[in-house]
């Protein structure tokens, strides 16, 4: 079991299923003996909004497809990875396009339009039930990853985006009770931080349980102090809580269904009142993935988010959206995606093209090709 991936995800793609399911790829080895192998892909895409690519507050309303109209490199991804049952390994992960300046860690020395980012470093040692890894390595939170063949949609989540983190900078320890139970446990600098911006650090627990092919849960925690105001060595502090829960259910071999549900919170962050208090903030995503055959795939999302205080978009407001998107695999190393979504809130919170005025709602349409090497 690779620990560059996010449990429930693990359990998504060794579940049969359809869930999550990467695309087919090819991992070269480096060497008949060494044990590492080589692999990557290539994320291109254009992408039409009918609205801009913000919100008033001047926060991003989507998360990786950021094109307003055009085409756009979002990843070109290579990873090094040597990864045994039992012995000393590691993973090397490295991302460049649009997504990178998204993804970027604090700290790290890129910066935002560097369009590099070194998104997973880590040494592992595996004995027996334990594997320990140690470095920078993506959340244990969310349903979707940042691999792009990962994911059964072209565009991210709003949970991925603006519930979760997306990368962590610590140690974390696996233990496998038995073929159906996991249990995690880690400490990192925090969310998004390859620097720490202040002394406290996060904890992280979580467990895997998957008592059949048909069923597989992940609950996923974090716990510490964070900086109020983000990314920055300055200002309050206040504890950050994470909960997040996936669940899976295999109900043929050609179709499946995910739920996420995530509720975070942040002390001493300001409210909309003007006083600091613990803003809050939850959501749940709902997803239904059907493998028509070898070549032919659909997966329909839909999920909802309350910024009760404002804290994660900059904008009071409940977000919904809908997604319906379609794969075409040619030949296995390629993966053509078209796809259409809606967007709405209850607050006039996207912003316009011109920059003239708001809107409650946003349409988009995308056109994705991942090719796998």
């Amino acid at each position: 079991m690779k620990l560059n991936a996010k449990p429930a995800l693990i359990l998504g793609t060794l579940l049969a299923g359809t869930a999550f399911a990467q695309t087919p790829g090819h991992a070269h080895a480096i060497g008949a003996e060494s044990g590492w192998e080589f692999s990557g892909y290539v994320d291109a895409s254009y992408n039409r909004l009918s609205q801009s690519n913000a919100f008033t507050s001047g926060t991003a309303s989507r998360v990786f497809d950021l094109k307003e109209k055009g085409a756009a490199l979002q990843q070109l991804a290579l990873t090094l990875a040597k990864q045994p049952k039992e012995g000393l390994g590691g993973l090397l992960n490295v991302t460049g396009g649009r997504d990178a300046d998204v993804i970027n860690a604090y700290g790290l020395g890129f910066g935002k339009k560097d369009k590099i980012d070194l998104t997973q470093a880590f040494v592992q040692y595996a004995t027996g039930p334990w594997t320990i890894i140690g470095g920078k390595f993506v959340t244990m939170a969310g349903a979707e990853v940042i691999k792009s063949s990962a994911n059964p949609n072209f565009s991210r989540s709003i949970l991925f985006g603006y519930a979760i983190p997306f990368t962590h900078t610590g140690v974390r320890a696996t233990y496998a009770v038995d073929d159906t139970l996991s249990l995690m446990a880690g400490v990192n600098n925090g969310w998004d931080n390859f620097k720490d911006t202040n002394s406290a650090k996060t904890l992280e627990l979580g467990l895997t349980y998957a008592p059949s092919k048909a069923y597989s849960l992940g609950v996923q925690g974090y716990t510490g102090k964070e900086r109020v105001g983000g990314l920055t060595d300055t200002g309050l502090e206040g504890t950050r809580n994470l909960i997040d829960l996936v669940g899976i259910f295999n109900a043929t071999e050609q179709l499946t269904f995910v739920v996420n549900y995530d509720h975070g919170s942040q002390k001493n962050a300001t409210l909309p009142a003007g006083n600091n208090g613990t803003a809050k903030w939850s959501g749940i995503a709902g997803y239904a993935n059907y493998q028509i055959n070898e070549q032919w795939r659909m997966s329909g999302r839909v999920e909802y988010l309350d910024d009760t205080d404002g804290y994660r978009t900059g904008v009071v407001q409940k977000w919904k959206e809908a997604t319906l998107t379609v794969g075409y695999m040619p030949v296995k190393a390629l993966e053509l995606r078209a796809e259409v979504r809606a967007d709405s809130s209850d607050a006039s919170s996207f912003a316009n093209a011109s920059g003239t005025g708001s809107s409650k709602s946003q349409r988009s349409f995308g056109l994705q090709a991942i090719y796998s090497f």
